[in-house]
């Protein structure tokens, strides 16, 4: 029974471990530049925000590769500073079947899609940066 416990807490640490590793690797990548890892992430660091909920949901844009890395780069920024929901991601490459090679996906998360009142703050600091044509998917 111990030694369950043990191992259990070394893969908690070591899955601890791998997501700051992909974390600090996240903060200087660009989409454009990677191919070999699908989602590059950043999270928030500033400000109170409550954990995401079974009920979460996400903003999605469509980008495209000419623009992915300037759009990022703000989204990234937002995040970090609290400005939007509690994790943003981009895609670094096209999904399986995806009809345009050229389109890459943002997506950010919000805690509760039930908070109508969040999931639109979070789309008009969207809308401010830019992004217009955006989708709100709940999970």
């Amino acid at each position: 029974m111990a030694d369950d416990k043990g191992r259990e807490q070394m893969n908690l640490d070591l899955i601890e471990m791998v997501q700051r590793a992909r974390m600090m690797h996240d903060e200087d990548a660009r989409p454009s530049d990677y191919a070999a890892v699908y989602w590059i992430e950043a999270k928030r660091k500033a400000g109170d925000y409550p954990a995401p909920t079974s009920n979460a949901g996400e903003w999605r844009a469509r980008l495209t590769v000419a623009t992915v890395d300037a759009v990022w780069e703000m989204v990234k920024r937002a995040t970090v500073a609290g400005k939007l929901g509690y994790k943003s991601k981009v895609s670094t490459r096209p999904a399986a079947g995806q009809a345009d090679p050229d389109e890459r996906l943002l997506c950010v998360r919000t805690y509760d899609a039930r908070d109508v009142d969040d999931v639109e703050r979070v789309r008009a600091v969207l809308e401010a940066m830019g992004l217009e044509t955006l989708e709100y998917v709940a999970d």
